[in-house]
């Protein structure tokens, strides 16, 4: 073996041994979540929220040609919610701003993450894979509120 070939397998194999430390880093000292593909689940066909404790809230959302279902959801500042996460047609993106909240909505799949909105405001969400000639209107919002009633969720 050449020697620029042992500098090169040498220097990508300390690549491959940074990157793992890195995410294992993040997902233990930092305490940063990793979304998870939950296979054991039979995939919903409507949206659901409810209240599973104080501040803590369950989101089953759904993505379908070219809308979420709920496109809005308010919640009281400080809640928690355990996003899931599918498609009804074919494979979109779901991505919250403001928030390290990125997943894919896939056909037959449940994709979950946990999120907690502490700040009041409104957090917009929206597809970022192309699924066809209206994407652009596939969005939503968070709207989290000082002090509401009831958690809704509308179309």
């Amino acid at each position: 073996m050449d020697k620029s070939e042992k500098l090169a397998l040498s220097l990508s194999g300390l690549l491959l041994v940074i990157f793992f430390a890195s995410i294992v880093y993040a997902s233990t000292a930092r305490n940063i979540d990793v979304p998870t593909c939950i296979t054991d689940v039979e995939p919903f066909t409507s949206d659901t929220l409810f209240q599973t404790g104080p501040e803590r809230y369950e989101l089953q959302l759904l993505a379908r040609m070219w809308a979420f279902a709920p496109s809005t959801i308010r919640l009281p500042a400080g809640s928690t919610v355990d996003l899931y996460v599918t498609s009804q047609d074919i494979i979109h993106g779901f991505k919250v701003e403001r928030k390290n909240l990125n997943l894919m909505a896939v056909p037959g799949a449940i994709n979950y993450m946990q999120v907690t909105f502490d700040e009041p405001g409104e957090y917009r969400f929206a597809c970022h894979e192309f699924c066809g000639a209206a994407h652009h209107t596939m969005s939503g919002r968070f709207i989290i509120e000082e002090a509401i009633d009831e958690p809704e969720i509308t179309e």
